[in-house]
């Protein structure tokens, strides 16, 4: 096979040389690459407990060439039945991936045009469902756990729609599912008599599985050829497999994990990416496999992604920026060039295609994996997830059992915007008031073992173009004010990507949480096949909210929640505007 060169070079400016060359030099000594090859948990800590079972990664992409005949064949299955629709059900590490596979590579002729469901807002589910055709599609119910309350409430939902058309004989042939093996959906696939179900390989995490099962039969399925994006993993992994490391040498996933770790604990804590415009949408993983591995213990690295690029004075010195650039393409290329010019850090990999993908994914899970040597944490656990879901499924119960939430009144109301304040009352007049409050509560000064503050705004809102603009609008000025970084996400989606960098980091995040109640709501099966609801879409996006709320406030973090009535885009845009 022929091999550009330029698949795993990697371009650095402006790093601290003395500072990465000691890091790179403890690296070597400690022969950290050659441990990890040898899946050692003493790497990252001395219990194996969550990293001696979430190696498998590391040989994902070869053991998943001897399946791929196994996948072309169902593949092909479906494509002669007449299916032509696919949607994936699915959270975090199941979704991320597929979809990202789905905005880059699009749909190639005659194969299934792919689209993924990983909302709770009754708005979004109702969208989706209104956009396919039930006797054309295939669902794919994804969930690595087979327990992730997101994924298993929409799979009973489209199951019993599936009931009445196409029908009952056969509804179970419209469904697949990807789990592990002896999980709950791997029990209820074969009750509900489901097409097929792949079994994934155990030993990998969520956002490590982008090459398995859970990445490359939805890729398939559009079309991808899967034994050339798994080439260009393997080309990647065989360089990840060089021990002797210079700086310039060709490990270039091992440098770029010590770069990430060393620059973390000097600072350089938000990593920005910037990308060409057909590779935009790989931040979307990026973001959750950085965030989620690195974020805890009171440390992290935060990914920013789909930020606007501004001019180089109005970043603070916290920034790493990293640019992904398509060979040929050059629509950032001046941009960043004015960054390096002004003396902040910047890493350039350039990708010969778009197949390319399979390499970066691998030589970013690998650089996650050395990161968090570097940082003194176990990139695979997620030990402060399950307090929002803890907190969720307590006020679930309790609506279970009163048949009402009862929740606390606003602190402030303004027109249609609801105002829920933290700990923190200031006794504001106004929105302008609030804002300039809430921001108050930045640390814009680096603090030894803190580093600067980072604002996130939680969207719990039925995601669309106007609410996206909208978002993006408001994320813009409060960067350009601030001189902060500034992530969007929509929730719950983001509670299985950077929600655990949220609750396990240092502590320097300002939360701005919005909420909106849907203007229709959809009720949850209590079992696939009964029509027998206790609960809705809509509650459980509400108490999901309220659940991360609150894990926020007990965690010692400064939140703000903005309840919007009405039009949200303009509600949103109004919060804008106030900003001073």
């Amino acid at each position: 096979m022929e091999i550009n060169r330029d698949t795993y070079r990697i371009t650095v400016d402006n790093l601290p040389d003395d500072f990465v060359q000691e890091e790179l030099g403890r690296l070597k000594a400690d022969r950290v690459i050659e441990w990890i090859w040898e899946r050692d948990h003493s790497v990252w800590s001395a219990i194996p407990t969550e990293i001696s079972n979430r190696l498998g990664w590391l040989h994902s992409h070869r053991v998943m060439a001897e399946k791929l005949p196994e996948i072309v064949n169902f593949i092909e299955q479906i494509r002669a039945e007449g299916f032509n629709q696919a949607l994936l059900l699915g959270m975090g590490g199941s979704s991320l991936a597929p979809e990202v596979f789905r905005k880059i590579f699009g749909v190639w002729d005659g194969y299934l045009d792919l689209d993924i469901l990983d909302s709770t807002d009754p708005g979004a589910i109702l969208e989706k469902e209104k956009n396919i055709d039930l006797h054309k599609t295939l669902f794919i119910v994804s969930t690595k756990s087979g327990g992730t309350v997101e994924t298993l409430s929409l799979m009973k939902y489209f199951y019993n729609k599936s009931l009445h058309s196409p029908g009952r004989e056969r509804a179970g042939k419209h469904f697949i599912a990807i789990t592990d093996p002896g999980s709950g959906l791997e029990e209820t696939a074969k009750e509900l008599a489901f097409r097929k179900v792949f079994l994934n390989d155990p030993d990998i995490g969520g956002r490590y599985s982008a090459l398995s099962y859970f990445g490359l039969v939805p890729a398939s399925l559009i079309g991808v050829d899967l034994k050339r994006l798994l080439q260009s993993a393997e080309v990647m992994a065989m360089k990840a497999r060089e021990f002797g490391l210079p700086v310039k040498g060709n490990n270039t996933p091992a440098f770029l994990g010590t770069i990430l770790g060393a620059l973390s604990k000097k600072g350089r804590d938000k990593v920005t990416f910037i990308a060409s415009p057909e590779l935009m949408p790989f931040g979307m993983w990026l973001e959750q496999l950085l965030a989620e591995s690195t974020g805890k213990a009171g440390k992290g690295i935060l990914p920013v992604v789909g930020e606007t690029i501004r001019s180089p004075e109005t970043y603070a010195g916290d920034r790493l920026f990293v640019y992904f650039r398509l060979n040929g393409d050059s629509t950032y290329d001046d941009k960043v060039e004015k960054l390096k010019e002004a003396g902040h850090p910047v890493i350039r990999l350039s990708l010969q295609d778009i197949y390319g993908l399979g390499g970066e994914m691998f030589r970013w899970m690998m650089a996650t994996a050395v990161a968090g040597w570097s940082m003194g944490i176990n990139p695979f656990d997620q030990p402060n997830v399950e307090s929002a879901k803890v907190l969720t499924r307590k006020i679930i119960t309790k609506y279970r059992e009163k048949g009402e939430l009862h929740l606390p009144g606003p602190d402030f109301k303004f027109d249609n915007v609801e105002v829920y304040l933290g700990s923190e009352n200031p006794g504001a007049e106004d929105l302008k008031q609030i804002w300039h409050d809430f921001f108050k509560l930045a640390n814009r000064d680096k603090i030894k073992g803190r580093g600067l503050s980072y604002v996130a705004i939680q969207a719990y809102l039925q995601p669309c173009p106007e609410t996206d603009l909208a978002l993006q609008g408001l994320r813009n000025k409060i960067g350009a004010l601030y001189q902060m970084a500034v992530t969007v996400g929509y929730g719950p989606r983001f509670l299985h990507s950077t929600g655990q960098l949220h609750k396990g980091d240092a502590g320097n995040g300002l939360f701005i949480q919005l909420t909106s109640k849907s203007s229709q709501d959809v009720p949850i099966p209590d079992q696939p096949g009964s029509d027998h609801s206790t609960i809705s879409f809509d509650l459980l996006k509400s108490a999901q909210a309220l659940g991360d709320r609150q894990a926020l406030l007990e965690a010692g973090r400064k939140v703000i929640r903005f309840h919007l009535e009405g039009d949200t885009p303009a509600a949103i845009n109004k919060l804008t505007e106030l900003l001073v």
